[in-house]
């Protein structure tokens, strides 16, 4: 069995207008939210194996800071540029390419990428992954296998879910 955590970046900064998208740093929440549901996947057991994440600065950061909540090492997570801005099937076909000696595997990126990746590999739709929101899908096969509605969904954690 597989496992596939998806977790988009915790919400970035719009406060210097003249910093490139890829350059945002988070905000104030997104540095509040990112520790919160590091918290959350350690009380869920969630170790992943191997942690690629986009190499934009909002990403990096979140993935920083969820590694360190799970005691995952942060010089063993994988920056990807390719990430930012990845669709759906660019994304696919990353995983497809995953080493099959790792059985779970953490991508933290961007949408509407990861969201729209959900949506072609599962059965359960979502209708926006929301900042530093995390899906969970498992696959009955190797990475090499993985397509159009074989995952099964695990779960969806998002920050504001405990805060109604």
């Amino acid at each position: 069995m597989k496992k596939l955590i998806l977790v988009r970046h915790a919400k970035s900064s719009w406060k210097n207008p003249a910093l490139s998208d890829f350059n945002r740093p988070l905000n104030k929440r997104g540095k509040r939210d990112a520790p919160y549901m590091g918290k959350k996947l350690r009380e869920k057991g969630i170790k992943p194996e191997l942690i690629i994440a986009s190499s934009a600065v909002r990403a990096k950061k979140t993935a920083f800071t969820i590694a360190e909540e799970i005691e995952y090492p942060r010089n063993k997570i994988i920056f990807d540029a390719s990430i930012y801005e990845a669709s759906p099937s660019e994304l696919l076909e990353m995983i497809r390419h995953c080493n099959h000696q790792f059985n779970s595997i953490m991508i933290i990126g961007h949408n509407p990428g990861l969201t729209m990746l959900n949506n072609h590999l599962t059965n359960h739709y979502i209708d926006n992954i929301p900042a530093c929101g995390v899906v969970g899908i498992k696959f009955n096969s190797s990475w090499e296998n993985v397509d159009l509605r074989t995952g099964k969904f695990l779960f969806f954690l998002y920050p504001k879910m405990n805060h109604k």
